[in-house]
């Protein structure tokens, strides 16, 4: 006796467990079921394929039925979100951070001299090193023996950022020598950040620039938990290991549970130019590769910075290449600050404000 579908689907409608045949197909006189258990309980799924089996063997004995049974995928439940662990810092209007995959990609000379530029388009600017293991803004702003100094707001007893060139200037590399380094655990270094945040008369600005150590850790976090920062830039070279870890930068921004905006890409190091070649352009480390990163991944391309010798020697006298006037480093810095300060104010037009990050745990990591 030959059997069809539709004698397969009756057996299924009067046993009532349509809801939990994914599929099935005839060979001969051979049936073969997929099912789908409601429970992943061992006897339910038990339960299931018994009563598959026993309906088809009375209603038709010459069948030979085989039943897989699979288990409902189930909704993770959603963690309860940890109370807010920040606060929005008075008087300043937007929050920079300013990132890298990887170290050595010139991220904290991009800082330096954004926030100079920035300052020259009369903005007001403070600067915050973040990168507690690695401080590098003393030295690049001529104020490695400065020390700030204690005031009093409302009562309470804070810390006056350094300011150099017009710029408000925190670090921990102001309470340590230059020859002692910096060996503290996670929980050390955020508690750092939050005093280097919120323990600081940081007055009145327009932005304050976040320069982050390189890769992602416990630093981001912390950050993303005290402020809410209002957008990232994310700085790399062209070539292709920096431009892997660029993009691990990317995606930790746009996780779920920190939701930050990328306002852009910038390029460090794109082409090297000597000094009595201007026009000449050496693509040691790969041409364009931060740019069509950017395309693909729908981020803004802020610009590119090229290589060239006066950078260099600017941030090791302590004054930002920014300063300089009509060179391809000033000219560059100021073409890529206005690329960011229009990608924020599309940024601020488009979307909400950032809210502080509420952290259960992340990939692994708890916080």
């Amino acid at each position: 006796m030959s059997f069809t579908k539709s004698d397969v689907n009756k057996i299924i409608e009067e046993l009532q467990a349509k809801d939990w045949i994914q599929n099935f197909q005839i060979f001969g006189k051979k049936i073969m079921i997929d099912a789908v258990s409601p429970s992943p309980a061992m006897h339910d799924k038990k339960k299931l394929e018994d009563a598959l089996i026993n309906a088809f063997k009375d209603k038709l004995p010459e069948a030979t039925v085989n039943v897989r049974v699979t288990v409902k995928a189930q909704k993770a439940a959603k963690l309860p979100t940890a109370p807010l662990k920040g606060k929005k810092i008075e008087g300043i209007q937007n929050i920079i951070a300013v990132a890298s995959g990887k170290g050595g990609v010139g991220k904290s000379t991009v800082a330096a001299n954004i926030a100079i530029s920035l300052q020259k388009m009369g903005f007001k600017v403070g600067l915050l090193d973040a990168d507690i293991y690695g401080p590098s803004m003393p030295l690049m702003f001529d104020v490695e023996k400065a020390k700030p100094r204690s005031v009093n707001v409302d009562g309470k007893s804070k810390m006056e950022p350094v300011e150099s060139y017009g710029i408000k200037l925190l670090s921990i590399g102001f309470f340590a020598d230059m020859d002692q380094a910096v060996v503290w655990r996670g929980a050390m270094a955020s508690k750092a950040i939050h005093q280097l945040i919120h323990d600081a008369d940081w007055g009145k600005l327009d932005f304050l620039i976040v320069d982050l150590p390189p890769g992602t850790g416990d630093i981001h976090l912390s950050l993303v938990q005290e402020v809410p920062v209002t957008g990232a830039v994310i700085v790399s070279t062209p070539q292709h290991i920096a431009l892997a870890d660029a993009r691990k930068g990317v995606g930790m921004f746009k996780m779920e549970s920190i939701d930050v905006p990328v306002l852009g890409f910038i390029e460090n190091m794109a082409y090297f130019t000597p000094e009595e070649l201007p026009d000449n352009k050496y693509y040691i480390f790969g041409q364009n590769g931060v740019r069509n990163l950017a395309e693909k991944m729908e981020i803004p391309f802020l610009g590119e910075v090229p290589l060239v010798q006066s950078i260099r020697e600017a941030g090791d006298v302590g004054r930002p290449a920014a300063l300089q006037a009509n060179t391809i480093a000033s000219q560059a810095y100021t073409e890529i600050t206005k690329n960011l300060v229009s990608s924020l104010a599309k940024r601020n037009e488009d979307l909400p404000p950032t809210e502080i990050v509420r952290i259960t745990t992340m990939a692994g990591c708890p916080t």
